[in-house]
């Protein structure tokens, strides 16, 4: 039990859509990821997508509905099943929970990241 340094975790590495284990909590991964640009549409079918924006802003388009602006300070949890897609037209940094085993990339068809543990 220590606290962990999220500055310090994301100041490891530059990649992006490549998310990182940080924490272990209750079953899930608290990873960090930074991005830019914009991922596919995919959806969880059995899984929320919590998306906590640490510094930057970023856009969840949702499939049917309004885009929403996220900004730092700011979370976004996405419905198991919705259509969604992040992007951010900056580079963003974010906290992101989701449990052990969920590939990142739904079903979007695109391969999911190894989350490797730093």
């Amino acid at each position: 039990m220590k606290p962990v340094n999220l500055g310090e975790k994301l100041a490891l590495f530059s990649s992006h859509w490549d998310p990182h284990v940080v924490a272990d909590y209750n079953g899930n991964d608290v990873m960090v990821v930074k991005f830019q640009g914009e991922f596919p549409f995919h959806r969880h079918e059995t899984t929320d997508d919590f998306f906590y924006v640490l510094e930057g802003e970023m856009v969840m388009d949702l499939e049917g509905q309004p885009s929403q602006l996220v900004r730092a300070g700011e979370l976004f949890i996405v419905p198991k099943g919705v259509v969604h897609r992040p992007r951010a037209e900056c580079e963003v940094k974010v906290l992101l929970i989701e449990p052990k085993g969920e590939p990142n990339s739904g079903d979007s068809g695109r391969a999911p990241a190894s989350k490797p543990r730093i």
